[in-house]
């Protein structure tokens, strides 16, 4: 196993407004371990979004070096970022991102259609969604789900591919106090049983404080911890 399941150096993001050039990272190192659990914080307009695109397989630096899970994926194509992101990384979103139509089993199978053959699909899905505790859901439809239910199966697609890393964009920042505890408690069980590295981009100070180790950002660079 590497000693870096992300190794990002001297990463660096400009975008062209015009004829403008906004610098939105400007030269970040993050190494993050196999099976650590990190938030990365920061005012808006830090950069956070920018990084976790990046990490992501969302978009592609402007230069630096991008490892993960030790695959160079800075300078890969769309197509390429893609298959990488279907592999490597699993989403978890504040707004959930289900399909409104498809079942909870349908959503979490959807990484292993675009991922290619058949390979047992529903018995992977049915095990995440087990994983979450949705056995008894697997047929309901998003709008018969509560919030917290909609965000169990959105970590249940996560997960299902095995991904090197899971990305948390504000995951409980849709849900009432409640439903976000239980959605932080599983979150962090899997980590536990099955070392899943963790990545929770947030603004709140008490999902930070559950992570092993905080990342802060700020004019699109790394602040001394």
């Amino acid at each position: 196993m590497s000693e870096w399941v992300v190794n990002a150096e001297s990463i660096t993001k400009i975008y062209q407004m015009g004829k403008v050039e906004v610098n939105a990272l400007c030269g970040v190192t993050v190494k993050i371990a196999p099976s650590e659990v990190i938030a990365i914080m920061g005012p808006s307009g830090s950069g956070k979004s920018t990084l976790m695109n990046i990490l992501g397989c969302l978009d592609r630096p402007t230069s630096g070096e991008y490892l993960l899970d030790d695959e160079s994926v800075s300078g890969l194509n769309d197509d390429q970022l893609s298959g990488i992101r279907n592999r490597k990384v699993g989403f978890v979103f504040q707004s959930f991102n289900l399909l409104p139509r498809a079942s909870a089993l349908a959503n979490v199978e959807l990484p292993l259609r675009y991922g290619g053959g058949n390979g047992h699909r529903k018995d992977r899905a049915k095990a995440a969604l087990d994983a979450v505790g949705l056995s008894d859901r697997i047929n309901h439809r998003p709008n018969e789900l509560s919030g917290g239910q909609q965000q169990r199966v959105a970590i249940a697609r996560a997960l299902v591919n095995e991904p090197a890393i899971i990305l948390a964009d504000e995951p409980t920042g849709a849900l009432d106090s409640k439903s976000g505890a239980e959605i932080m408690d599983i979150l962090l069980k899997l980590n536990k049983d099955r070392g899943t590295t963790l990545i929770f981009v947030t603004h709140d100070p008490r999902i930070a404080g559950m992570t092993q180790r905080i990342i802060h950002l700020r004019d699109g660079l790394v602040e001394e911890e």
